[in-house]
C-alpha cells in the first residue's frame, strides 16, 4: 500500500477533523467555565433590588475569566534560573511568589502581564432555564377545577358571518359539491360561502398568585432575610415556567401585619413580639378582595425564624386551615440559624399539624445557601407527585 503524503486528501481530512474536534472541545470547556461563573454569581443576582418581579427580558452581567490555549513560551533574558538550569534539589523554591501586585487586580500599580476578564450579559430567564435542567426539576401542573373568563373557540361553520372569518377552503369544497350534483351553474354563489363560528367556553385557569409572608420582628437577622429572599426568588421562577400570568403580594408582620412593595418587603424590620396569625389573616383578606380562587391558583409561602406567640397557635391553625381549602400549596421556610433542631419550633409545629391533616402544606429548614436548593427541589418534586 502506498504511503499517503502530507498533502493527500486523507491527510487533509484528518487535519480538518482535528481542527473541528479541537473547536468542539474548546466550546464545551468555554461553556463549562461560563456555568461556573454563573453559579458563583447567583447570590449577587438574587440580592439585586426588584429581581423577583422585574420585567421580562432583564439581564445580568457575569464576569468570566479570559481563556487561552496552553502553549510554550520562550524565556526572556531576564528570566531567572528555572528547572533544568543550575543547581537545585527537590523541594527548593525556584522563585518566590510575587506579592507586589504587579499586573493583578489588587495591590499597587505595575507593569506585569496580569489577567484578563470578560463580562458577558445573560438573560435571567435563560439562567433559570439552564438551572432547571441541571437540577432536573419538574414543571408543575395548574390546579384543576379553577376557571377563568370565557374564551372564544371555533366550532363549525355557518352561511352567514363577518368577512374576516370566511373559510375559503371550506367554501371551495361546497362549490365543488354543488357543481358535481347539478352539473352546471356558476363557479361560486353566496350559498357556497362558509364562515367559521365562535362560541364562548370556559377554559382552565392559567393564572396564579404567590403570597409571600415574612416575620420581620427583631429576632430575625439580615442573613435570615437574605435566605428567605433567595428561596422566594427561585419559587417564583419555577412557578413562572408553568403559569402564563402570575402575580405577587408581599406581607410582613410582627404583632401586626402590613402589605408592602417588594423593595420595602426585604428592607423593613420591626420590634416587639411575633403573632403569625396576623399575616395569615391578611393573606385571607387579599384572596377575598383580589385573588378569587375561581381564577387564581393560590400559593402561600411563609418565612420565619420559628418563634411565635404560643397563645397564637389556635388562631394560626384556623386561618391556615381556611386558606388550605382554597390554596394549591402552603409552604413554610424556617431561617432560624441559631436553632439546633430545625422545624421543632412553634411555627414548625403549626405546619406539621397541617401536613398531618392532609392539607397541601410542608416545611423546609434553611441554614445556608445550599439548603435553598434542597428546599426548592423538595417543593417542586412534591408538587409534581401530587
Amino acid at each position: 500500500m502506498p504511503i499517503q503524503s502530507a498533502s493527500s486528501p486523507q491527510s487533509g481530512d484528518r487535519r480538518w477533523y482535528d481542527l473541528f474536534s479541537r473547536g468542539a472541545r474548546d466550546w464545551l470547556r468555554h461553556n463549562e467555565k461560563i456555568r461556573e461563573a454563573v453559579r458563583s454569581s447567583l447570590p449577587d443576582l438574587v440580592s439585586e433590588s426588584g429581581i423577583l418581579t422585574g420585567s421580562g427580558g432583564r439581564t445580568v452581567q457575569v464576569p468570566v475569566r479570559f481563556l487561552e490555549h496552553y502553549r510554550f513560551r520562550l524565556g526572556t533574558p531576564e528570566t531567572q534560573t528555572g528547572v533544568g538550569q543550575g543547581r537545585g534539589s527537590p523541594g527548593d523554591v525556584l522563585r518566590p511568589a510575587d506579592t507586589s501586585g504587579e499586573g493583578g487586580r489588587k495591590g499597587s500599580a505595575g507593569d506585569g502581564g496580569g489577567g484578563v476578564e470578560l463580562v458577558i450579559e445573560l438573560k435571567v430567564d435563560d439562567i433559570v432555564d439552564w438551572l432547571w435542567e441541571e437540577l432536573a426539576l419538574p414543571n408543575l401542573k395548574p390546579k384543576t377545577g379553577a376557571v377563568q373568563e370565557d374564551d372564544y373557540v371555533r366550532t363549525g361553520w355557518d352561511r352567514r358571518g363577518p368577512r374576516s372569518r370566511l373559510d375559503r377552503r371550506r367554501s371551495l369544497k361546497e362549490a365543488i359539491k354543488r357543481r358535481n350534483v347539478s352539473g352546471t351553474g356558476p363557479m361560486f354563489t353566496d350559498d357556497d360561502l362558509r364562515y367559521r363560528q365562535l362560541v364562548k367556553k370556559p377554559r382552565p385557569s392559567n393564572d396564579a398568585v404567590l403570597l409571600l409572608a415574612m416575620d420581620v420582628s427583631s429576632s430575625v437577622t439580615e442573613d435570615e432575610r437574605k435566605l428567605a429572599k433567595t428561596f422566594f426568588f427561585w419559587v417564583l421562577q419555577g412557578l413562572r415556567r408553568q403559569y402564563q400570568h402570575i402575580e405577587t403580594a408581599f406581607i410582613a408582620h410582627t404583632t401586626h401585619a402590613w402589605e408592602f412593595t417588594e423593595e420595602e418587603f426585604f428592607q423593613v424590620s420591626g420590634h416587639g413580639g411575633t403573632v403569625a396569625s396576623r399575616a395569615f389573616v391578611k393573606a385571607q383578606q387579599l384572596v377575598q378582595e383580589r385573588y378569587s380562587p375561581a381564577r387564581y391558583n393560590i400559593y402561600l409561602f411563609y418565612a420565619s425564624d420559628g418563634e411565635n406567640f404560643s397563645e397564637d397557635r389556635r388562631a394560626s391553625l384556623r386561618a391556615l386551615r381556611e386558606l388550605g381549602q382554597l390554596a394549591s400549596f402552603m409552604g413554610y421556610v424556617e431561617t432560624g440559624l441559631s436553632i439546633r433542631d430545625p422545624l421543632q419550633t412553634e411555627s414548625g409545629e403549626i405546619f406539621r399539624r397541617l401536613t398531618q391533616e392532609g392539607l397541601p402544606a410542608a416545611g423546609y429548614p434553611l441554614r445556608a445557601e445550599a439548603d435553598v436548593w434542597e428546599a426548592i427541589r423538595a417543593f417542586f418534586k412534591q408538587q409534581s407527585e401530587t
